[in-house]
């Protein structure tokens, strides 16, 4: 990438961090903070809102034209470092401290029940070849790359994303919580069969019909090895 590339990268970063910090501004104010002309300003700002990063709305002083004023949209919130895993790691270690595997296992598995509720109209009644198709639309919409097939009478969700990845390499409690969520989903028996986590090419679900199996039986996550 050129200096003229990096500079314009630069320039963009210093708007957001500024819209993040004063919660919206003008043309006039970031060009008196980065010391550009409204037009450069303008340039750079037409390119955030083509990225969906800032949006502008009209504010009418006392007298003259109304003022466009700028603020970060939720995309761009999303630029700036959380520290999720970190929090998810530390209450899965607490939780497992003061309370136990099996109670953990059980949290668990009512969070991902809690997670597919939102779903439920999407997939009940349906057959499962739909519920497995309207699983993979839903793990997509949820930022994964995913795939299904069917073999045999079987389906396979390919999910070659994690949407955990940090969490779960440190703690794979978080995969059974995954398991039982496609679980709900199909409303079929599900198998972990293959893992990111051992270096394959995705976290491959298994799924059969529930008449295939005992069908209170929870889905399985592959043991670690």
């Amino acid at each position: 990438m050129d200096s003229a590339n990096l500079h314009m990268q630069s320039t963009r970063q210093q708007i957001l961090e500024y819209l993040q910090r004063s919660g919206r501004g003008t043309v006039k104010e970031l060009g008196q903070l980065l010391g550009l002309t409204s037009t450069g300003i303008r340039q750079h700002l037409t390119v955030l809102e083509r990225d969906g990063l800032v949006a502008a709305h009209e504010e009418r002083g006392r007298v003259g034209r109304p003022t466009l004023v700028y603020s970060l949209t939720e995309k761009a919130d999303s630029l700036f470092p959380k520290a999720y895993d970190l929090l998810a790691n530390v209450l899965l270690e607490e939780i497992r401290a003061t309370e136990g595997n099996e109670k953990l296992h059980h949290i668990l598995q009512n969070v991902a029940h809690r997670l597919a509720a939102p779903y439920a109209e999407r997939v009940e009644g349906k057959p499962l070849t739909e519920r497995v198709q309207e699983a993979t639309q839903i793990l997509e919409e949820q930022g994964c790359l995913v795939d299904w097939s069917e073999s045999d009478g079987e389906y396979f969700i390919d999910e070659y994303t994690c949407p955990f990845p940090k969490t779960a390499a440190r703690d794979r409690a978080v995969c059974a919580l995954h398991v039982e969520f496609v679980h709900l989903l199909t409303g079929g028996d599900t198998r972990l069969t293959r893992s990111l986590l051992r270096g394959e090419r995705a976290c491959t679900y298994r799924i059969r019909p529930a008449t295939r199996a005992v069908e209170s039986r929870p889905a399985q996550a592959v043991p670690a090895r």
